[in-house]
């Protein structure tokens, strides 16, 4: 009986001390829980602001046009046995980076367009494509943000033809002074301390100065529409004949997926490049007596319209 008594003790004293662990585990676990998720509630307020957090933005879009037409004895046209074709490409890319206390703005631009006109009546005639736009700008851009609408920025931008006299002439700008971003897709560049390097070859009329650059970019995506313009020039503070400027623009629209239309133009004013022009060209065009004083400086311009691609 005594053990009976003993056992039943120990049992009951096993089995209180065994729920007293149990209660005290789930009590320890329960602790433990509120503690998890107090701390991945923390995790994820970080990581929502590291979501939030503005990255790299990136995008490209383009602009391919193509015009081509065969004429056999059409005699109605001054050569009734012809063949033509126009070919243009456009492509603006920009990478952008947005800081709270910096940003780091990239931007490429190339322009490229072939053109056609071969008389099979004439046996002196070219039967191949010639280069006609021929344009390729690279910028980057940093600053560093005083407050939200005024930076001190370094700038560096190269611009050349990549199909005929690749870096013939070149130019590559470095600066140094404020940009202006007064809303976000556009921005302002005043560079007051800008050396304009010219790349060309020796005996032409380009010179590398010192002088001002200004930038002005504005690009945005609204909906269906990608729209790029961009206007830069440099001033010389050694000869306004070193000078130049160039506006360019982009549009395309969306009609289905990433394929639309879109058109493009541009404008230029470069006095070295007229008289470099004029003073290497052939007859009746060129001139080789030519000078900065009499050359005939005439406005540089150029539109191409066709199916334009979204990346």
């Amino acid at each position: 009986m005594k053990r009976v008594l003993l056992g039943c003790t120990f049992a009951l004293t096993m089995t209180a001390t065994f729920a007293q662990t149990i209660d005290e585990l789930k009590a320890e676990q329960a602790t433990k829980k509120d503690s998890i998720a107090a701390i991945q509630s923390r995790v994820d307020a970080l990581q929502g602001q590291i979501d939030a957090f503005p990255g790299w933005e990136k995008g490209a879009f383009g602009t391919i046009g193509v015009n081509l037409s065969n004429f056999n004895n059409w005699y109605s046209k001054g050569a009734p046995n012809s063949s033509a074709g126009n070919i243009g490409i456009t492509v603006n890319a920009f990478a952008n980076l947005d800081r709270e206390k910096f940003f780091w703005k990239n931007a490429a631009t190339v322009n490229l367009a072939w053109v056609k006109l071969d008389d099979k009546n004439d046996p002196n005639d070219s039967e191949s494509f010639e280069s006609a736009s021929d344009i390729f700008d690279i910028t980057s851009l940093y600053g560093y943000k005083l407050n939200d609408k005024f930076a001190i920025s370094a700038l560096g931008e190269y611009r050349t033809s990549i199909i005929n006299n690749f870096n013939d002439p070149g130019y590559l700008d470095l600066g140094v002074g404020g940009t202006w971003t007064p809303i976000k897709d556009l921005v302002v560049v005043i560079h007051p301390f800008d050396y304009n390097f010219v790349f060309a070859k020796s005996g032409s009329v380009f010179e590398s100065s010192f002088g001002a650059k200004i930038v002005a970019d504005y690009t945005r995506q609204i909906g269906k529409v990608n729209f790029k313009s961009n206007f830069t020039t440099f001033q010389s503070y050694k000869d306004s004949n070193f000078s130049n400027w160039t506006w360019t623009n982009s549009f395309g629209y969306t009609l289905w997926k990433m394929i639309g239309v879109g058109f493009d133009f541009g404008l230029r004013d470069s006095k070295a490049e007229a008289l470099n022009y004029t003073l290497n060209a052939p007859a009746p065009l060129g001139d080789p007596n030519a000078t900065f004083a009499n050359v005939d400086n005439k406005l540089q311009t150029y539109w191409l319209i066709g199916l334009n691609y979204s990346f």
